[in-house]
C-alpha cells in the first residue's frame, strides 16, 4: 500500500482470525489492509461486517442503484477503498461495470438514467453536512421505486456514509482490486487531481 493508515493494521490471529483470514481470502483472493485495521476491535469489525452482510441480503431496491449509490457516497467523500471494492464487487455481481466505472463523474456522463441520475443526486444529498435532501427528489426517488426501495436506499446510502468516513478518516485507501481484475481505472471526479 503507498501510503500507510493512521492506525497501523493488527496482526490477525487466534481461531477468529484464522476464520476471518480464510473467508476473506476466498472471497477476495487477499486478506484487506482495513481488515487489519479493524481487527484492533473485533467488535467492531464483525458489527460492521455484519451489518454489510445483511444490507446485501435486502431486495426491494435494485442492486445497481444501491451500488451506484454506494460509489457515490464513496466517490463524494473520498473513499478510494470503497471506490475500488464496490467498483471489484460489481464486476463480481454481475452489475453494470461500464456504469459503475463513470459514478465519480456522473453529471458529466452520458450513460445514465433519469432514476439512476435522482439515485445519485439522492446519494450525494444525503452526504452532505448537513444534508440537501429535498422534498422534489424524494417524491421522484417515490414514484419511480416505491417506499420500500426508498427506505432500503436511504439504509444503504447511510451504511456507506459510516463505512466510507471511517475509512477515510483511519486513511484507509484503495488495496487495488479493481486493477487486479483487469478492470478500467475508474472515471475521475471533476476537480480532483489524480491519487496516482
Amino acid at each position: 500500500m503507498e501510503h500507510p493508515t493512521r492506525i497501523p493494521p493488527a496482526e490477525i490471529t487466534g481461531l477468529k482470525g484464522a476464520l476471518i483470514k480464510r473467508i476473506v481470502r476466498k472471497k477476495l483472493g487477499k486478506v484487506p489492509t482495513a481488515v487489519g485495521v479493524y481487527w484492533h476491535n473485533p467488535k467492531v469489525l464483525f458489527a460492521s461486517s455484519g451489518l454489510g452482510g445483511k444490507l446485501q441480503k435486502w431486495n426491494a431496491c435494485d442492486e445497481n442503484l444501491k451500488s451506484f449509490a454506494h460509489m457515490a457516497v464513496a466517490s463524494l467523500i473520498g473513499c478510494t477503498w470503497c471506490l475500488d471494492f464496490n467498483y471489484f464487487e460489481a464486476r463480481n455481481r454481475g452489475l453494470d461495470v461500464e456504469k459503475a466505472r463513470e459514478i465519480p463523474r456522473w453529471r458529466e456522463a452520458d450513460v445514465f438514467t433519469p432514476l439512476e441520475r435522482d439515485v445519485l443526486e439522492y446519494a450525494e444529498a444525503m452526504s452532505q453536512t448537513p444534508p440537501t435532501v429535498t422534498d422534489e427528489l424524494v417524491d421522484r426517488l417515490h414514484a419511480k421505486l416505491g417506499p420500500a426501495a426508498v427506505v432500503e436506499l436511504t439504509s444503504v446510502i447511510a451504511f456507506a456514509n459510516m463505512t466510507t468516513r471511517g475509512n477515510v478518516a483511519l486513511g484507509i485507501e484503495s488495496d487495488g482490486f479493481a486493477a487486479a481484475c483487469g478492470l478500467k481505472p475508474l472515471a475521475e471526479r471533476p476537480g480532483v487531481a489524480s491519487a496516482s
